[in-house]
Parts: C-alpha cells; structure tokens; sequence
C-alpha cells in the first residue's frame, strides 16, 4: 500500500555545475598565455597521472559537503583514486580488460550513461509551472493539502477462495467492531495475518486516497487480494493539514517533473516510429504471442499511483 513517490534528485543541477566547471577551466586556459598554468596533476601513479579534475569530478557528487570539508574529502578521495589506478594498471596487466564480461560491463555502462544524458536534456525543455498551475493543482487535491490526515491503518490479509469471499464481506459488515470479524475467522479456520501502519495522505495510493479520506475512524473496507482479500481497517486518523506555502515547492517538481518525463516519452515515441525495428527468433515470437493475448494482460499500475508515490517525499513533512 505504501506507494512512496520518489524524491527528485537533483541530477540536472549537477550536470549544470559540471558543465559550469568544465566552461570554467577552458575560460582559464584562454585567459593569459603569460602567467604560466597551474599543473592539473594531483598524483602520478606509475605511468599514469591523476589530475584535479578527476578528484573535482568526486567531489561534486558528495552530497550535503560543506566547505570546510572540502579539503579534507579531496584527499580522501585522492587515496581512493590512487588505490582505483593501481588496480586498474593490474588488470590491465592481467588482460582483464579483453575479459568479455568486462567489456560487457564496459558497454552497458556506456550505454546508461549516454542514454541518461540524453533523457536530460530533453527534458530540459521543460517549462517551469506557473503560480497558477500550482494553485489549480493544490485546490484539486484537497485530501493531499487541505484536508491531509494522518492515517492509522491496520491490514488484515486473509486467503481465501473466491467462492468464500461474499461471506467474509457480509460476516464483515455485520461485525459490530473487528475483534469480532477476527473471532469469526479464528472459529472458521480461515488463514490470516495482520499489520498495523501508520501512513500520511501522501503515502497512500491516490486511487484509494478519496475513499480514505471519507472513512471515519473505526471503519473497515475490504478489498480483492492475489490470495484472497485484504480488509482493511482505519483504527484512528489525525488531520493535519498542508497549506499552499508549504506544497508548492513539492507541487512544481512533481509538475515539472511529469513534463519531463512526458517529454522524454514522447521524443522516444516519435524515435520508434522513426526507427526500423525488429524482433528476431524467440523474441519475435513472444511479440507475436503477448500481441494475441493482449486483451488478458494485466493491466498497467495507474498514473494516479505514479503521481501519488511523486508527491511523497518532496512534501518533507513529519507524521
């Protein structure tokens, strides 16, 4: 149930300060061929060098490093520089850079990294979102904002047949608390277990997020399940709402993000329509067959639940 969304990193923001660092030391290089540049090379390991600019690449991948700090992780990441050279010039010795799996390993990251950055810069054409856009967004969603609550849910998941399930929704409903819809089960010899969690509005599927924030405490919904069906009950909830102020930042990147990835999925649409592409042998095959059964395949998790688990962590609240 927990479909936490995930936090934005802040992977552009590095590109930029890399790109801006690169920018820097060309501008340096162009400036006066007087004054005679400062050697770029931090240690020499055997036949081979470690610049500055090896360790300033390190360094602006550690997060939360203030400045003082700086100095000191430069030449921790130096001594992890060396010891990497060090083994890179063995393996090489060893050959181990013809080894196939290597070069796999080798192209795969490659290819992540190429195809990483292209993601990235499509999506840096991205318009921000408007003070009005984030406004609309916040007034549709009150039980994310508004009217948040902070929900505690116990989980009751009891396998079952499907020709048993209309039973335990009626022995469910006239159960006047859940104790007794627990005694019910144990004198029925019903398999079950239990788990108790706290979850923020956020938290929570936005698809289920409306009929959780109708319940009141005390009340108890059952739901189909793979090996039968989950009830679940809400024991207690507290409201504590979120004022605009306080979304918005998470609202403009969730927004912003949604207009990235609706970028990127777009450009790739328009590159597989552009593009030849053929399956061969087995997997031409298993195309073949899942574009048959294409009427029974499960059905894809919904966007209300991508954006739900977006939202999550950037509202940055405490239960």
């Amino acid at each position: 149930m927990n479909h936490q969304m995930p936090q934005a990193a802040p992977k552009a923001g590095r590109w930029l300060l890399m790109s801006a660092l690169a920018a820097a030391m060309l501008l340096a290089a162009c400036g006066d061929k007087k004054d005679k540049p400062a050697s770029q090379t931090a240690a020499k390991v055997n036949k081979d060098e470690i610049t500055v600019h090896q360790i300033n690449f390190v360094l602006q991948q550690q997060r939360n490093l203030r400045p003082e700090q700086a100095e000191a992780a430069s030449r921790q990441i130096l001594e992890r520089l060396v010891d990497q050279q060090l083994a890179v010039q063995k393996a090489e010795e060893l050959k181990l850079d013809r080894d196939q799996r290597v070069l796999q390993q080798i192209d795969a990251a490659r290819r992540e990294i190429l195809a990483r950055a292209y993601v990235e810069r499509v999506g840096d054409a991205a318009p921000k979102p408007t003070p009005e856009e984030i406004k609309k967004y916040y007034g549709e969603k009150p039980a994310l904002f508004a009217e948040r609550r902070i929900y505690n849910i116990q989980e009751i998941a009891i396998e079952a047949k499907p020709e048993q399930q209309p039973e335990l929704r009626e022995r469910l409903s006239a159960s006047k608390n859940i104790n007794e819809f627990l005694e019910f089960l144990k004198a029925k010899d019903y398999r079950f277990n239990g788990n108790q969690a706290v979850r923020s509005a956020e938290q929570l599927p936005l698809n289920s997020l409306e009929a959780f924030s109708k319940m009141k405490d005390g009340q108890a919904g059952i739901v189909p399940a793979p090996n039968g069906v989950q009830v679940i009950v809400l024991a207690g909830s507290r409201s504590q709402p979120v004022s605009e102020e306080q979304a918005r930042p998470a609202i403009e990147q969730y927004l912003l993000n949604e207009r990235k990835r609706k970028l990127v999925e777009d450009d790739l649409k328009s590159l597989r329509a552009a593009g030849k592409i053929e399956l061969v042998g087995k997997f031409a095959e298993a195309a073949s067959g899942a574009t048959a059964g294409a009427a029974t395949k499960a059905p894809a998790p919904s966007a209300s639940d991508a954006e739900a688990s977006s939202i999550s962590k950037g509202l940055g609240l405490k239960k």
